[in-house]
């Protein structure tokens, strides 16, 4: 995020598109509707009726994957009507005119088209965005898991930049983080084309601090994503598989290629916190430490690093992440695993990351966690990202086009799957370990529109198949307006119905993401419910 959660509540406008906030993120989404309750204006954007809908004074139920065209359509909207900031774009941004130019192409009836939504009421979330300010976006999944999911962020940041809403408070251009820590990770290196801190694989002379630091010789080339990683062992070109806290057997698209590819492998480690489908392939399994039962950080979504503390000693034979990372690294490598608990690997991080260079055990102690980028053991830490000034120098106005889905519906397969968060659960097997949790929702739903189903013959209840090209699964049926007829939705955190055999794991060319929001599917009777 590029702005803090304590900024939501006294944002005037708040856009959340792409995010199912009340139930991925229900703390963030308390704060929105408190705001909400202040006077703020909150648009919601989102194929799906979700929760924060019934607080919204504009709802844009548009079309999956239809991201850019919405977006780009408020933008052609703000510019015409004169309703930009022309000192802000003129003073800290680029290329103006060539985005300018762009929008001729998102005349009212293809965005209306495309979108599913009239002309009128995108005209009017515009001018309410553009109007109120200050003025803050929220996205999430539904936004970056497409084909063109690199687009639609570039689309969000156009919106921010042509309005002057980014660089102040309770403003900004916020994308919200899937799990507790997965800012840290990513922060920490856990992306195939960055050190710690997001400093360039490529760039020589970050390779060169890192070989000296760690005194080992390092690649120059990016490494692969998860979905390239899958590819290249069905491939034979990868034999050995490590994999710590995910469970892709359910999490990720195309699953039915995901096992082929596991079953190639000669060894796989899996190292996590329950025994998971995915831990199910492996030749190792490394039992690790909850939350509770170890020391160390997480940051989260609004760039917080806070220190998370053991409350009990580890369960049986499970042991903290870092420890049994370190102990592998004894065996294998020479010297860099030295360390004698989290603090000294902390110490390590502000030594070689300037983002977290003055964050220090030390001074997490007595605060609520420090937000980076904060360099150095003086500052207090960044509320609010590009005040002033953009880290590039200038923000840059993206020129863009609507590019569809890769797979859109046809005569064999008629509906669009959209997948989904749920309240009760999170992903694919922490909770559902909690039996008061899956009591609350126990199975997996299809969530179809009352026309879709009356012209399959479907009640509510009714168990049906689920085909797209890549596979098939068996769910309950809930008929529902919830999703606009054409449109079907599920979540993905049930062994019984794996969801993500149906997903398409085609991928954004820049980001490398798979369009899991998006697949052609066609739903067929499988038994009827019992009367």
């Amino acid at each position: 995020m590029t702005n803090s959660i304590e900024e939501v509540k006294d944002a005037a406008c708040i856009l959340a598109i792409g995010t199912n906030t009340t139930a991925a993120h229900p703390v963030i989404a308390y704060s929105m509707k408190q705001a909400s309750r202040n006077g703020a204006k909150l648009i919601v954007a989102n194929p799906k009726v979700i929760g924060l809908v019934r607080s919204a004074d504009i709802f844009l139920q548009n079309q999956p994957g239809s991201d850019v065209a919405l977006l780009m359509g408020m933008a052609r909207v703000i510019v015409e009507l004169g309703l930009h900031d022309e000192t802000f774009i003129e003073e800290q941004c680029e290329n103006f005119e060539a985005f300018q130019a762009s929008l001729e192409a998102f005349n009212p009836e293809f965005v209306a088209e495309v979108t599913g939504i009239q002309w009128e009421t995108i005209a009017e979330a515009a001018q309410v965005y553009a109007t109120n300010k200050p003025a803050s976006i929220f996205y999430a999944m539904g936004i970056t898991q497409h084909t063109h999911g690199t687009d639609n962020v570039m689309a969000v940041s156009n919106l921010a930049l042509l309005t002057g809403s980014v660089g102040k408070p309770s403003t900004g251009v916020n994308p919200l983080r899937g799990q507790n820590n997965v800012q840290g990770a990513c922060d920490l290196g856990a992306l195939p084309n960055v050190y710690t801190g997001y400093q360039q694989v490529t760039d020589p002379k970050v390779q060169a601090k890192f070989e000296e630091a760690w005194g080992v010789k390092l690649s120059g080339e990016n490494g692969l994503t998860h979905v390239e990683i899958i590819d290249a062992i069905d491939e034979g070109q990868i034999k050995v598989l490590y994999i710590v806290g995910e469970n892709p057997i359910l999490s990720e698209a195309n699953a039915n290629h995901v096992d082929k590819a596991f079953r190639k492998l000669d060894f796989m480690v899996v190292q996590d916190i329950f025994m998971s489908g995915t831990a199910e392939y492996a030749d190792v399994v490394l039992p690790a430490a909850s939350f509770a039962e170890k020391d160390g950080t997480f940051t989260n979504t609004e760039r917080r690093v806070q220190r998370v503390r053991k409350a009990i000693a580890p369960v049986g034979d499970s042991r903290p992440d870092w420890w049994i990372v370190n102990e592998i690294g004894k065996r294998v490598a020479e010297k860099g695993f030295d360390f004698d608990g989290p603090k000294e690997i902390m110490e390590e991080i502000a030594a070689l990351t300037p983002i977290y260079g003055g964050i220090t055990y030390e001074r997490l102690e007595d605060v609520a966690g420090l937000q980076w980028p904060c360099p150095n053991k003086d500052h207090p830490g960044t509320p609010y990202l590009h005040k002033g000034k953009f880290s590039r120098g200038k923000g840059k106005l993206i020129p863009l086009v609507y590019k569809p889905s890769d797979e859109m519906p046809d005569e064999e397969y008629p509906l669009l799957l959209t997948t989904d968060r749920s309240l009760y659960h999170y992903h694919t097997v922490i909770t559902r370990m909690a039996e008061g949790l899956d009591e609350l929702e126990k199975e997996e739903l299809l969530r179809i529109n009352p026309v879709d189903a009356e012209g399959l013959g479907l009640e509510g209840g009714d168990m049906v198949k689920v085909r797209s090209r890549r596979g098939e699964v068996e769910v309950r049926a809930d008929v529902t307006d919830v999703v606009p007829p054409g449109v079907v939705s599920m979540s993905f955190h049930f062994h019984e119905s794996p969801t993500n055999v149906l997903t398409n794991a085609a991928l954004d060319p820049v980001a490398k993401i798979p369009e899991t929001k998006v697949c052609a599917v066609r739903v067929e009777e499988f038994q009827k419910r019992a009367q």
